[in-house]
C-alpha cells in the first residue's frame, strides 16, 4: 500500500495550491479519504474528509469555505484545493485512507507534503 501526497510548496498569503494524494494498493473506490495537517509543537489536525461515494464531505471550521476536497476514483487520487491561504495554513499536509483490508477497515498514511505560506 502506498499513499503519495504532492503539490505542496511556497505560496504567498491569499494564494492557492492544489494537493494530490495518489494511492496504490488500496480499494480506493471503497475508501474514506482524509486530509490532516501537522505543525511543529501542535497535534495532528483533521482538515477534511470525503466519503467513498463522493457525496459526503466535511471540513474543519478553520478551512471551511476556502478548501475543497475531491476525489477521482478512476485515478485512485484525492485532491485538496486550497484558496485564500494564510500563514496559519502552513503545515505538513498528510493524507490518510481508511480502507477495507480482509475483514476490517485499516488506516493507511501518506508521508506528507509541506505547505509554506509566506510573503
Amino acid at each position: 500500500v502506498q499513499l503519495q501526497a504532492s503539490g505542496g510548496g511556497l505560496v504567498q498569503p491569499g494564494g492557492s495550491l492544489t494537493l494530490s494524494c495518489a494511492t496504490r494498493g488500496v480499494t480506493f473506490e471503497n475508501s474514506y479519504m482524509y486530509w490532516l495537517r501537522q505543525t511543529p509543537g501542535k497535534e495532528l489536525e483533521w482538515v477534511s474528509q470525503i466519503r467513498s461515494d463522493d457525496r459526503g464531505v466535511a471540513y474543519a471550521d478553520s478551512v471551511k469555505g476556502r478548501f475543497t476536497i475531491s476525489r477521482d476514483n478512476a485515478k485512485n487520487t484525492m485532491y485538496l484545493q486550497m484558496n485564500s491561504l494564510s500563514p496559519e495554513d502552513a503545515a505538513v499536509y498528510v493524507c490518510k485512507a481508511n480502507s477495507l483490508a480482509a475483514s476490517s477497515f485499516v488506516d493507511y498514511w501518506g508521508q506528507g507534503t509541506q505547505v509554506t505560506v509566506s510573503s
